[in-house]
């Protein structure tokens, strides 16, 4: 139990249903959807559209998304992948001609065709209960009328608006500057699209007049996307990846996802004596962060598009942490590994929400950078993801982009099971930080019986190219230390990432927490 003598929040208890994500309104939404006889995936996608309109700097329709779920009465973890594609005619070859070594962060180039809106109709008609027009109802009603703009949303947005470009500058600005805590949010254009989709379904956003909207605002830029990739589009099924930890099994979603590099860090930590560390202290942060080094690492050379991932098995072996471990000097930092194939960034929206009959919903949903590639569509203001900054430019690479390629995508849902039952879905928000979070918060948990929320609120430090980042939670005398062990150590401008998670308790409570670094809040009845 945590001190009520300090600051802090404590987790939420509800009985029929719970949902914890980083808007207020979003979970008052999703709480209301499951009171009207909705199941928790029509819960999380109403709360996940809506989120594109409470953190437009965060996440939507124009981005992609990874689900994993249960079905009531079971424990199988179900995954689906609603990442986009490069647009055929995408290829490495001609970006490395024209002088570049990275995609382009906010151009036409960077921009994958958005999977989100395939994936969000495919699990309504084949999971969820209440129908596309009920799930989109909120959101539609949000985007028309406006959402106060949040304190942290307000922060991020003024940090992001020099990326916006044409007309993406008149929908997400107001009178030219970034909106101020309190102003009203539109999106009525928006609201439009989805009124559309709820009658139409997914063809609604992927043909037509939508499509056209989005097409001649990349073909403007010099993106070579076609009609044609936008019809493709198609949500595909996944088997998750697992993996032990003290008792219990972190499950994570396959590649292109970086969930792997969540249960290989958790691999190389399983081989040291965490639980004997101060929780709070240095040395901690100091293995952590060469267990960081090296995972990632391996992520940068093995993972990508499912279909040119070769090495995962590899990768997931008890000998392969265990040689990644010995390398690890428990009194001195390592030199850091080479530069991530992705561009780092810290934009993501993550909901989970569970019901009265136990199905559980992990739901991660993202544009990548702030405002994505920074280009909105002309007529409906749709914002553009620039995920395909995602693939590296390398010849040979895994991840090298080439057209029809799904990137290395960084955004990661979660779940946990405890002997065959699953009792928690949970997520990390914050970029190229999720895998990082998915591994410091399990150890929390397991290591040092922290509950829920203390697990979340709990100080982050995170080895990020060559800068080992310590928050503010952490007094001078740590920083200090890590230090004199070589790490080169800075105070991040921006809090490490965000959390949320349901702990589905033995006696049928149900127990939300979510992260005080955001706006949002768990919310049950």
């Amino acid at each position: 139990m945590r001190d009520f003598h300090l600051p802090g929040r404590s987790p939420v208890i509800a009985a029929n249903g719970l949902c914890a994500t980083s808007h207020p309104l979003a979970a008052k939404t999703a709480v209301e959807m499951l009171e009207r006889g909705g199941n928790a995936m029509d819960a999380a996608i109403a709360a996940g559209v809506l989120l594109g309109i409470c953190e437009p700097q965060m996440t939507g329709i124009g981005g992609d998304c990874f689900v994993l779920y249960t079905l009531p009465g079971s424990n199988e973890v179900h995954a689906l992948n609603g990442s986009g594609r490069a647009p055929a005619e995408a290829d490495a070859a001609q970006l490395r001609q024209r002088g570049e070594s990275n995609v382009p962060l906010y151009g036409a180039d960077a921009v994958t065709i958005p999977g989100a809106i395939d994936a969000f109709c495919h699990l309504s008609e084949t999971v969820g209960t209440a129908g596309l027009d009920a799930i989109l109802a909120p959101a539609i009603r949000y985007a028309e009328a406006g959402v106060p703009v949040a304190p942290r949303v307000a922060f991020d947005w003024a940090r992001e608006t020099e990326k916006l470009k044409g007309a993406a500058r008149d929908y997400y600005l107001i009178d030219g500057k970034a909106p101020q805590v309190g102003q009203n949010f539109r999106a009525p254009g928006q609201a439009e699209v989805l009124r559309r989709i709820a009658k139409q379904g997914r063809d609604a956003f992927y043909t037509g007049e939508i499509a056209e909207d989005m097409l001649r605002a990349l073909n403007d830029l010099g993106g070579v996307h076609r009609a044609e990739d936008f019809a493709a589009v198609a949500a595909t099924p996944a088997t998750p990846v697992a993996g032990p930890y003290k008792g219990i099994e972190v499950v994570e979603h396959p590649p292109n996802g970086q969930g792997a590099t969540a249960l290989l860090l958790l691999n190389i930590l399983d081989q040291f004596d965490i639980a004997g560390m101060d929780p709070f202290g240095a040395e901690r942060i100091h293995i952590e962060a060469e267990a960081t080094k090296l995972a990632y690492d391996a992520r940068n050379r093995f993972l990508a598009d499912p279909n040119h991932t070769t090495r995962l098995d590899h990768m997931l072996s008890g000998e392969t942490a265990q040689r990644l471990a010995a390398l690890i000097d428990p009194r001195r930092a390592m030199a850091s590994p080479a530069a991530l194939s992705e561009q780092v960034h810290k934009d993501t929206v993550y909901v989970t929400v569970v019901d009265r009959d136990g199905m559980a919903v992990s739901l991660i949903y993202s544009i990548f950078h702030g405002f994505g590639s920074g280009i909105a569509s002309e007529k409906f203001g749709i914002l553009l993801q620039n995920r395909g900054a995602g693939f590296t430019l390398e010849e040979g690479h895994a991840n090298e982009l080439k057209g029809g390629k799904r990137p290395m995508h960084t955004i990661i849902p979660g779940m946990i099971r405890e002997k065959g039952k699953v009792i928690m879905p949970f997520g990390v928000m914050g970029g190229a930080y999720q895998p990082c979070g998915h591994a410091r918060f399990a150890s929390n948990l397991q290591d040092f019986g922290m509950d829920v929320q203390s697990a979340i609120d709990a100080p982050r430090a995170f080895s990020d190219q060559g800068v080992l980042k310590v928050e503010r939670g952490y007094p001078d005398a740590i920083r200090a230390q890590l230090s004199d062990m070589g790490h080169k150590v800075e105070i991040p401008d921006v809090a490490l990432g965000g959390a949320q998670a349901i702990l589905m308790r033995p006696d049928g409570m149900l127990e939300g927490a979510s992260d005080p670094r955001k706006d949002g809040c768990a919310l049950g009845y």
